[in-house]
């Protein structure tokens, strides 16, 4: 059991161990196990790799615990918070049953394949970032910068301004009378909602609005069939028994939705119900196909091979549901976008025009 000082060394290294950190360490200890060295020396070589202190002196303790008797797993508990329940696992039933070598190898692929799951999701958000980013850029840039100018030259030549310039004039009046309090404001917000996401209720709430999101929610069902299907797949492929292994993965599932049907479904194979039973009972979170396959596993005996081809096919339709994510939120911003910056053009482009005309005359 880890000491509060472990927990707590454990809780600062997350902040500063990377994911292709741990996708190195699982790579190159299998590289080093399946050509007949022992653990100890195993992790001595890759001390000697690796760049980062942070995962130096977590190698280090592993060393010492290892060489005092610990076994490998154990010794990883005390780094919970870096390497997850599933990371620590899928090594403890590789020394339990002498494939420690193959299931680092297991762990590595999956580590990889998940950080390139988690980037392609990050990379699809880039650019309706941009596009809101530009937005508050320009909007900003004619309403702080350009247009205070040009109220001066109006009140100076006495000119009458249409409604949509009084509007913009009267929000850029309001943010100067009260920016700071607006700043605090925000400040206070962002905080409040940073301390409210610790709250698992609110996290949880979260998570279930947007099942019910149009676009949203089946991305969001095919992310979590994706990763629910990789992690159990390779469980069961380690040789995790399927109760530990469904109760591993809601441990894993970021979406707590997620993580707590998983936990009951657990709780009901443990009662002796087949795991396409349990998932069946939440058709809304588990598709048909996903609950079907994971069937016809359970009566073959195939159930792992299953899943690995059940995650394949969900990471595809990842790729689909972010495109169709990404055509559907985009052409949204961009309307939003020329709404913002049309209305601040026309407040300022309309006076002008106006008194270009009354000049002309």
């Amino acid at each position: 059991m880890s000491n509060p000082i472990g927990r707590w060394f454990g809780t600062l290294s997350l902040r500063r161990v990377s994911a292709q950190e741990k996708i190195n360490f699982s790579r190159h200890l299998a590289i080093v196990i399946r050509a007949g060295l022992p653990v100890v020396e195993g992790l001595r070589i890759i001390e000697r790799q690796v760049a980062s202190k942070a995962m130096r002196r977590i190698i280090e303790q592993l060393i010492a615990d290892v060489n005092s008797g610990r076994l490998l797993a154990d010794s990883l508990r005390t780094h919970r918070n870096v390497f997850g329940d599933f990371f620590i696992s899928v090594i403890e039933v590789g020394e339990a049953s002498g494939t420690l070598g193959d299931n680092l190898l297991y762990l590595s692929e999956e580590l990889k394949k998940s950080e390139g799951f988690r980037g392609k999701v990050r990379s699809a958000m880039i650019y309706p970032a941009i596009l809101t980013v530009m937005t508050i850029a320009v909007s900003a840039f004619l309403t702080f910068f350009i247009f205070p100018k040009l109220v001066e030259a109006f009140a100076s030549m006495n000119v009458a301004l249409p409604l949509s310039t009084q509007i913009l004039i009267a929000i850029l009046g309001f943010l100067r009378s009260y920016l700071n309090l607006i700043l605090i404001t925000l400040v206070v917000l962002i905080v409040g909602a940073r301390l409210s996401m610790r709250r698992e209720g609110v996290r949880y709430l979260i998570h279930r609005v947007a099942l019910f999101l149009p676009v949203l929610s089946s991305l969001i069902i095919n992310i979590n069939a994706a990763s629910l299907t990789r992690i159990l797949g390779v469980l069961l492929k380690s040789g995790t028994k399927i109760v530990e292994a469904v109760m591993i993965t809601a441990r894993a599932m970021d979406n707590l939705v997620y993580r707590h049907a998983l936990i009951n479904i657990g709780e009901a194979v443990l009662k002796g119900e087949t795991l396409a039973q349990g998932l069946a009972v939440k058709p809304h979170l588990f598709p048909p196909i996903l609950t079907g396959m994971i069937e016809i596993g359970e009566s073959t005996g195939n159930l792992a091979e299953n899943l690995t081809y059940l995650s394949n096919y969900y990471a595809e339709e990842v790729d689909t549901s972010l495109r169709n994510f990404t055509a559907f939120i985009e052409p949204l911003i961009l309307v939003v976008m020329g709404l913002i910056v049309g209305f601040v053009a026309i407040s300022i482009i309309t006076p002008i025009y106006s008194l270009s005309q009354s000049i002309s005359r």
